[in-house]
Order: C-alpha cells, then sequence, then structure tokens
C-alpha cells in the first residue's frame, strides 16, 4: 500500500511539473515566435513529444517510488530530485516564454546532467530501475540536440 502512495506521490508531482511546464509551452508553440524558428530535420511532429513525456513520467514516478521504497531517497537524491523537478519546468519557461534559446540550453542540459546521475544509480542499484530512467536519458540526448541546434542555426 506505502509504495502506491509514493507512486502517487511522485506520479502527482512529475505530472504536475509537467503541466505548469506546458502553460507556458503550448501558447508558444501555437504562437508565431516556434513556428518561425529554424528547427532541427530530425524535430518530432507534436504529438510525439506528448507521447514521450507520458512515458517518461511514468517511468520516473515507478523509479522514484522504488527509490524511496529501497530506503535509498537520501537528502542528496532530494536535492537532485527537486532540482530535476525546477530544472524541467525552467526550461519551459526560459525557451518558449522568454525565448532565450541560449540560456534554455544551459537549462537542458543541467537537467541532462542530473538525470544522467539518476540513470547511473539506477544500474548500480538494478537494471530495472537503470531501464526506468533510461527514456528519460535518452529524450533529453534529443532534446538537448534540438535546442542546440534551434542555438546555431537561428
Amino acid at each position: 500500500m506505502k509504495y502506491f502512495l509514493h507512486l502517487l506521490m511522485f506520479g502527482a508531482i512529475n505530472f504536475g511539473a509537467l503541466f505548469v511546464g506546458s502553460m507556458f509551452t503550448t501558447p508558444a508553440v501555437e504562437g508565431t515566435w516556434y513556428s518561425s524558428l529554424d528547427k532541427a530535420p530530425w524535430t518530432p511532429p507534436g504529438y510525439v513529444f506528448g507521447l514521450a513525456w507520458f512515458s517518461i513520467m511514468v517511468c520516473f514516478s515507478f523509479f522514484m517510488a522504488n527509490v524511496w521504497n529501497n530506503k535509498q531517497l537520501t537528502p542528496r537524491y532530494i536535492v537532485l530530485y527537486t532540482t530535476q523537478v525546477v530544472l524541467n519546468i525552467s526550461w519551459n519557461i526560459v525557451f518558449f516564454y522568454m525565448h532565450a534559446t541560449w540560456a534554455a540550453l544551459i537549462v537542458i542540459v543541467a537537467l541532462l546532467l542530473i538525470v544522467l546521475v539518476f540513470t547511473r544509480n539506477g544500474f548500480k542499484t538494478s537494471t530495472l530501475q537503470g531501464v526506468l530512467m533510461s527514456p528519460y536519458a535518452l529524450w533529453l540526448c534529443i532534446a538537448v540536440s534540438l535546442n542546440a541546434y534551434v542555438c546555431f542555426a537561428n
């Protein structure tokens, strides 16, 4: 029972962060600024972003619930997790609302580094934990490349 409460708690936080980020993303994607950007040729269609983030946050919620249940939720993990949430939301604000693509690149690289720490620690714990974090790390590698392309092309 406790596991499912932890899963629901992390799910609420993770999906809450996505919701807050989408408040800054959706209007910008529908506006002229984003549509006028020179985007990478490998930019996926819009619907892929929603599917990817949904899947990533489900996996990440399971990952964090497992961390808590395995008594690995140290103060360092809490700081990393909180920083990850803040950076995830901040990227949307910096990129889509402020149109500061270079600053957004710094934010997303920092986010990727934190997720890589989670991924490495996950694989140290179990293959399942590492696999749960791998979609997030992979997607952020793609996102960094998309953000970098915009920086250098525009």
